[in-house]
């Protein structure tokens, strides 16, 4: 019966989402057709974050360790167990931002017309590919925006999850490009709903994030990418345990 009712929850949450995607596709379009609308567009998109989540219940609760300026960019590094990442995450970040992520999400009909203008596709498969996403993605930080990255690459098989190892790709880029990184925790989204729910449905409640102190990457070569993937490594884990 819980197996049951928690299936019914991933429905009425998707029809939430699939909902309002309709009703703001016309301002999400608008927005997504120059980036001098981007701004516009990301305020949209947190909009739509939080009102398809707290309609199913889903309500994001943020420990944020240190106060953030967001008028500076950032490159964001957060562990990905849930489809509510990416929600959780958009409504956390305050600036103008975008997504690098899997190429096969040009095929997630909600989240197509953002991978088609202001979010980066990646074909980690295809140099071509990997070398036009770091292009897009220096360009981006270059004009001021910020960049949101899951280093594990992919949401891992096992249930309860486990942060597995990642890529060196976002720590280079923040050392060429001297910005910082911000570490997130993702501590319990995947209670409420692991990976798409597909499997073991959703329920409702707290997710608890926590927004790490961003650490400076001004200084440091592209010899010290591998300390930096660690220490956020660490720092991540530190509240997943």
């Amino acid at each position: 019966m819980k197996r049951i009712i928690k299936k019914c929850h991933r429905y009425l949450y998707l029809t939430f989402v699939i909902s309002y995607y309709i009703a703001l596709y016309p301002v999400i379009f608008y927005y997504s057709r120059k980036p001098s609308r981007f701004q516009k567009l990301n305020a949209v998109r947190r909009f739509y974050a939080f009102i398809s989540s707290v309609s199913a219940g889903f309500i994001y609760r943020y420990n944020i360790e240190s106060k953030i300026d967001w008028s500076c960019n950032y490159i964001i590094c957060a562990n990905h167990t849930s489809n509510l990442d990416i929600s959780a995450i958009s409504i956390a970040v305050k600036n103008n931002f975008a997504f690098m992520g899997k190429e096969e999400l040009l095929d997630n009909p909600v989240l197509k017309i953002f991978f088609e203008t202001i979010d980066i596709p990646l074909n980690r498969d295809s140099r071509i590919s990997a070398f036009r996403a770091f292009k897009k993605a220096q360009e981006y930080l270059n004009a001021g925006m910020s960049l949101i990255i899951f280093p594990e690459g992919e949401i891992g098989e096992e249930f309860p999850p486990v942060l597995h190892e990642f890529k060196n790709g976002p720590f280079k880029l923040a050392i060429e490009q001297e910005v910082p990184i911000i570490p997130v925790s993702f501590i319990n989204n995947w209670s409420k709903m692991w990976d798409d729910g597909l499997r073991y449905g959703s329920r409702p409640g707290i997710c608890d994030i926590f927004v790490h102190t961003p650490i400076q990457t001004k200084g440091l070569s592209l010899n010290d990418t591998e300390k930096l993937k660690e220490t956020v490594y660490g720092i991540i884990e530190s509240k997943l345990t």
